[in-house]
């Protein structure tokens, strides 16, 4: 893990952008990790930029994105994000984020994934023994991040995850670290890079495990109902290496367009590349579109757009922020993001 910090910070401020090699004939670890709603991308304007954020990472989004970015606020920021996500499940994200001047930024965050109650069926009654089971899984996340330098910045992020399915349930304890470097060329291009959910393994444990077994089924009037638990394997968390460059091509009063690229090495799968670009209008009206998973071997990642809007509430005090994105996920259809944000 040290290798890998020092890799980040070193990647960070210098500049330098590494998409290692991939070769064809690599077996992908795809469904070998618990948790993977931990990789369910987080925020319209993100997702609207084909999720190529982690070196914009500007807003409050930034908590899942790349945590440094959290120093970047310049007033406290809340968000929910809601998204009917695949396969008729809900996905739902909640985020404040408050600058405490010196001392840095704090900021607290709550992810949850749920789906509707299913009936339980057994081989015996395919139709349903008339009981409901429900799975979900949810995190809940604490974030720090300070600015070391004028160009320097650097976040941390605590979070406990849990994910359960009718009677069994499992935890985990896992930080992110993220860096955001800010040059001097080219209306302060960023480069960010962050380094998410590393820590412990997962693993079922509950009352679903639990059965009987005879001590000899071959003599009669044994005990036929011996308790036993069946030990579930355990599994690691989906950590993921992520940096990305933006830049601010066109800056002016009236017209922003930023310009994204993040490169991924995740641990489940192959590496991919992200591009995004964001249009605003008087730092009012924004039109957004990207690419996902380029170059993914049998990715379902694609083209997602979207826009967003900036209002004022009482006078310049306090500003409301309504974002929206679709994000097409190729032969599992299309995802609708909605986001609502609050700057205060």
């Amino acid at each position: 893990m040290n290798r890998i910090l020092v890799l980040c910070l070193a990647l960070a401020v210098g500049g330098g952008m590494v998409v290692p090699a991939r070769s064809e004939e690599n077996v992908s670890k795809v469904g070998t990790t618990a948790a993977p709603f931990l990789e369910i991308p987080v925020g319209a304007r993100a997702m609207a930029m084909g999720n190529a954020f982690v070196g914009t990472a500007d807003d409050i989004t930034s908590l899942y994105w790349n945590p440094a970015g959290l120093a970047r606020l310049l007033s406290a920021e809340a968000i929910f994000n809601h998204a009917y996500w695949i396969a008729d499940m809900r996905f739902d994200y909640a985020a404040i984020g408050i600058p405490l001047s010196d001392f840095g930024s704090l900021g607290l965050s709550f992810t949850q994934l749920s789906m509707d109650d299913q009936p339980v069926r057994t081989v015996d009654r395919p139709e349903g023994t008339g009981e409901q089971f429900g799975a979900g899984s949810y995190a809940i996340g604490l974030h720090y991040a300070r600015t070391l330098s004028d160009w320097f910045a650097i976040g941390f992020t605590a979070k406990y995850i849990d994910e359960h399915i009718w009677h069994m349930k499992s935890q985990a304890f896992a930080v992110d670290v993220g860096t955001l470097f800010t040059t001097n060329f080219l209306n302060g291009l960023r480069i960010g890079a962050s380094i998410t959910n590393f820590g412990t393994e997962m693993q079922l444990a509950g009352s679903d495990t639990r059965t009987f077994h005879p001590v000899d089924p071959t003599v009669y009037g044994s005990n036929q109902r011996i308790p036993e638990n069946i030990e579930m394997d355990s599994w690691d968390l989906p950590m993921n290496f992520q940096i990305g460059i933006a830049a601010d091509v066109i800056k002016s009063d009236d017209h922003l367009l930023t310009l994204a690229i993040d490169a991924l090495h995740p641990s489940d799968n192959h590496e991919s590349i992200n591009v995004g670009a964001e249009y605003g209008f008087r730092r009012i009206l924004f039109l957004r579109g990207g690419y996902q998973s380029l170059f993914l071997i049998d990715g379902e990642g694609g083209l997602s757009f979207g826009a967003g809007v900036l209002a004022p509430l009482f006078g310049e005090t306090m500003k409301a922020r309504f974002d929206y994105a679709y994000s097409s996920y190729g032969r599992l259809n299309a995802v609708h993001v909605f986001a609502v944000g609050l700057i205060f």
